[in-house]
């Protein structure tokens, strides 16, 4: 989550939905930001403290960490918005990141149903984040009464156009252009990677990203 007074914003940052690029260029902006050194401060004293001080959105937050923790004036006044991807091609990433980045963890498995089912359906320790990506993108946005509370819902598969938007609307002009962070290695088309049992596994895992967002399995990359 990446909060700016300055230009009155609040992202929700969704893991896999290019927030990396995102937030890369939004915190070069808003450096001179007129609390950002308070925050920077407040975050170092929470590390510190173990966070046991409670005064530091973590990267993937959820809007209603923001909801209770901000005066309510403060959160109605901020453009808030976020980006969402489709959940089966966002899988198909998940996987190449992880074999990217840290193969130790899944290089017992054989292929990507296998490794769908040990992440969504197989015993894990907990207390590990494999990588933030094992829950609906819809609960990021929602309150306790299930309501979105969100103004913007940006796509993946139409990244620049919607950041562009969101450049507009928060007073960023000419719009920066997004670098392309943490790429995975080359993969195929993602509908390539599933059969009938793993395209089920995201279906009622995921279901509610389906309903409230809109996805289909054939809506890929724009």
């Amino acid at each position: 989550m990446l909060l700016s007074h300055k230009y009155n914003f609040l992202f929700v940052h969704i893991a896999k939905t290019g927030g990396t690029s995102i937030r890369s260029v939004l915190v070069r902006r808003i450096r001179n930001d007129p609390y950002r050194l308070i925050q920077i401060l407040c975050s170092r004293l929470s590390g510190l403290s173990g966070h046991r001080l409670g005064i530091k959105f973590p990267r993937h937050a959820k809007v209603i960490a923001a909801l209770e923790m901000l005066p309510a004036d403060s959160f109605r006044s901020l453009f808030k918005f976020a980006f969402v991807r489709n959940p089966w091609d966002l899988q198909v990433s998940s996987y190449h990141h992880i074999q990217q980045e840290r193969p130790q963890l899944i290089r017992h498995l054989d292929g990507f149903e296998a490794f769908l089912q040990w992440k969504l359906e197989g015993e894990r320790d907990y207390h590990y984040i494999l990588d933030a990506s094992t829950e609906p993108q819809w609960h990021s946005l929602i309150d306790l009464n299930h309501d979105c509370r969100v103004d913007f819902i940006g796509r993946y598969e139409n990244l620049s156009h919607d950041f562009a938007g969101i450049c507009s609307r928060i007073g960023l002009q000419p719009a920066p252009e997004l670098p392309h962070k943490r790429k995975a290695a080359a993969r195929e088309d993602y509908r390539r990677y599933y059969t009938n049992r793993s395209f089920d596994l995201i279906e009622k895992h995921f279901g509610l990203d389906i309903e409230n967002l809109g996805y289909t399995f054939d809506q890929g990359p724009g």
